[in-house]
């Protein structure tokens, strides 16, 4: 089991500004990869480039839709776009920047669990509510 270190999200928000990055919404998985220009207090976000991904029927669409701007609770979460960000080594070449995709995998896959589980909660508070007015 990988062990968890927890991060300030403010210098992280910041190290991604002007970079590719992917926002996945809390809701029907839709998903925004762009380029990060600013981040707020509240951790708004801006960006600019940017692709709205649907899921659909397991379709993957995919539509340049420019500028947006994305209310913090609305995301679930956000993460610099590997395959996008390319880093240049010095002699004018471009390559990858390495990053484990089956962390970041793992990472997205423990943050949909703990979303269902916070739904579960929700609903089982509701009908502990309904019970208890019977």
């Amino acid at each position: 089991m990988s062990s968890f270190h927890p991060i300030n999200p403010k210098p992280f928000l910041k190290t991604l500004i002007d970079k590719p990055v992917i926002v996945r919404l809390k809701w029907n998985k839709t998903e925004y990869r762009g380029r990060l220009l600013s981040v707020d207090n509240y951790m708004n976000l801006q960006l600019d480039k940017t692709y709205e991904i649907l899921h659909e029927d397991g379709e993957r669409k995919e539509e340049l839709i420019g500028e947006i701007f994305i209310r913090c609770n609305n995301v679930l979460f956000i993460r610099e776009d590997v395959k996008k960000h390319d880093s240049h080594n010095g002699n004018g070449t471009s390559e990858k920047v390495p990053k484990q995709e089956d962390q970041l995998q793992d990472e997205e896959q423990e943050q949909e669990q703990e979303q269902e589980e916070d739904q579960k909660e929700e609903e089982d508070k509701s009908n502990e509510n309904e019970d208890m007015k019977e």
